[in-house]
């Protein structure tokens, strides 16, 4: 008796159509820059040459200035208030807060720096909130401004005194310098963003220069704030809000420690 073979079902052909795989591994390659199956074209490198690390290193630099820049104007208003007696009122303490986030949005740049690369995520985040903060900070300081002006010399506005708004820088009202330098930062900041596209991953040197001055410059940063912050507590004391022409340090008041 013969004996039967069976055989096996045929394969059923794949009917004609989209191979959506390779349709999912182009776009992925799009999206991410690497080629992920081999195509008959030539792969998407993962980062464009682009110009040589100085660019980068001077991103890193233009970011530590920033910070520094900013410190310092912060220590300059430590020192009215600390040392010449010039109580900052809310409107001055609105503006030191957003000095503080145009400060921590450098920082940011340069705390990246210290670990060696400044991918192009972190240059925006920190270049927008530096941006958010300076253009801010120039609304609040073109408001006070604008109510010393209307104040004039014996007048008042707002229902406080004219000679409440603050001493005067090189016979230029403060909140006016800090209006000059909220503007000039923004336009730093849009002149910045127009290349860190191209420094995207650029490494920054560990050692030397870079790192004493990104360290420095944190180090400087996380003090002034700090001693902000104490100063700005020190004058509101327990109260949710700032007097509208504070002339003390209320919180040594509200503890009794000062009657």
């Amino acid at each position: 008796m013969p004996r039967l073979r069976l055989r096996p079902p045929a394969r059923a052909e794949r009917p004609a159509g989209t191979d959506w795989t390779g349709v999912f591994s182009v776009m992925s390659a799009l999206l991410t820059g690497r080629m992920t199956t081999p195509l008959c074209t030539q792969a998407i490198p993962a980062l464009e040459p682009g110009p040589p690390g100085i660019i980068a290193r001077a991103q890193y630099w233009f970011a530590c200035l920033f910070a520094a820049g900013w410190t310092g104007v912060l220590g300059g208003g430590l020192y009215l208030q600390l040392v010449d007696g010039e109580h900052p009122c809310p409107l001055c303490v609105v503006q030191r807060m957003f000095m503080v986030l145009a400060l921590l949005g450098a920082a940011h740049i340069v705390r990246q720096g210290l670990r060696g690369a400044v991918p192009r995520r972190d240059y925006l985040m920190g270049w927008g909130l530096a941006l958010v903060g300076c253009t801010a900070g120039a609304l609040v300081a073109g408001r006070q401004a604008m109510l010393y002006l209307l104040a004039g010399d014996g007048g008042a506005a707002g229902g406080v005194p004219a000679g409440q708004y603050g001493g005067l820088v090189r016979g230029v009202p403060a909140d006016f310098w800090a209006w000059l330098f909220f503007q000039a930062s923004v336009l730093a900041i849009g002149a910045v963003l127009v290349t860190s596209h191209l420094t995207t991953a650029r490494r920054i040197p560990l050692r030397g220069a870079h790192h004493a001055m990104g360290v420095g410059v944190l180090f400087l940063a996380g003090a002034v704030i700090a001693a902000t912050t104490t100063a700005v507590f020190l004058e509101a004391g327990l109260n949710a809000f700032l007097l509208v022409a504070p002339g003390r340090y209320q919180l040594f008041y509200d503890l009794g420690l000062v009657r």
